[in-house]
């Protein structure tokens, strides 16, 4: 069962509790052209920035560094192995391998949530640096990274461009690290016992890289993945739960930019929809339930904006297209199971 992670970013509430002798926000002049009210309420107004405490973000990253790293050893050390459960090497001519999975797991967390926060920046909008979560003894080494957005957003197209900078950007480096990884993967004997070998549910894009590196394997062999190529399908998986339409979610900002109040069914259709998948893979139970909770505490109602009937211009209208295939193509009905070993064949 895949742990529980976060990657993305969620605004502030709204709040009017702004001094009325602070300027506007710089990127408001313009939306005052599109119908904005001349003098806008307070919440328009720029608020006090925050110092961020630089301190706290190169802790949390260094300690995610080295629970990855060691978490990337253990990997390394299972594709040395070639599935032989009787297979042993040395914890330090492993070490420097560990690189492999920290590096490029790192890579793509960190890129997802530059892409937000740059985003942020571009916009004004006062957020924090990336927080990555450590965790030791879990197939992935971290729960993953968030940014703290500590203002609201308040009009259609910030929301939208800082939504979706962060599943593009991740997107970007998974895809050439997922290529590498399975380059650097190989063919071997399927293995005679199966107990405790977990497989990992293919995404599309997984099964058309692998099919296109390997092509279709003889029968008896299995691709036995590189520390890479797990951390590139971490990263795709990661970016298609960001990309579920629910309320706080990235894909719940994308959601509420394009259909407005009708989000909100969507939110709960989807809420559906993961209950469905946990009927069918119990690894994603915990997502699941993860979802329940967002949705109790913070409600399935996204926060609006002020331009909320505004439509967005045809640009981001394709961007929105675009961040629904890359959901397609990373999203996987059973991420993990205790099952047959993955087939490098598409389709299985």
């Amino acid at each position: 069962m895949p742990p529980p992670f976060a990657i993305g970013c969620a605004p502030a509430p709204v709040s009017s509790n702004v001094p009325p002798s602070l300027p506007f926000r710089p990127f408001e002049d313009e939306y005052r052209s599109g119908g904005w009210p001349e003098h806008p309420p307070p919440q328009l107004l720029a608020q006090p920035r925050r110092p961020s405490r630089v301190w706290l973000h190169v802790t949390l990253f260094l300690l995610t560094l080295v629970t990855t790293w060691l978490t990337g050893v253990d990997h390394y050390a299972g594709f040395l192995s070639d599935f032989n459960p009787g297979f042993r090497a040395g914890f330090l001519e492993l070490l420097p391998h560990g690189v492999w999975y920290s590096a490029t797991i790192l890579a793509i967390l960190g890129s997802h949530e530059m892409g937000h926060y740059l985003a942020c920046r571009y916009y004004r909008i006062d957020a924090t640096l990336p927080f990555f979560i450590p965790i030791y003894g879990v197939l992935t080494g971290t729960f993953g990274a968030v940014i703290r957005i500590r203002e609201p957003i308040l009009a259609k197209r910030a929301l939208f461009d800082i939504g979706i900078a962060g599943p593009i950007a991740g997107f970007v480096v998974a895809v050439p690290a997922l290529f590498g990884g399975i380059a650097l993967s190989r063919l071997v004997p399927a293995p005679t016992q199966l107990e405790g070998v977990l497989t990992l549910g293919e995404p599309l894009l997984f099964q058309w890289a692998t099919w296109l590196v390997w092509g279709t394997p003889p029968d008896g062999l299995v691709l036995n993945m590189h520390p890479m190529a797990f951390a590139a399908w971490f990263g795709l998986l990661a970016t298609a739960l960001n990309l579920f339409p629910i309320a706080q979610l990235d894909g719940g900002h994308i959601s509420y930019a394009v259909f407005g109040p009708r989000s909100t069914l969507i939110t709960y259709a989807t809420l559906g929809v993961a209950i469905v998948l946990t009927s069918i893979s119990m690894s994603w139970l915990v997502w699941t339930l993860m979802i329940v909770a967002m949705l109790w505490l913070a409600g399935a109602r996204h926060p609006r904006v002020l331009d909320e009937d505004v439509p967005l211009d045809r640009t981001r209208t394709v961007l929105a297209i675009l961040a629904a295939v890359i959901f397609v193509l990373c999203f996987t009905p059973a991420p993990i199971e205790l099952a047959d070993l993955v087939s490098s064949q598409p389709g299985n």
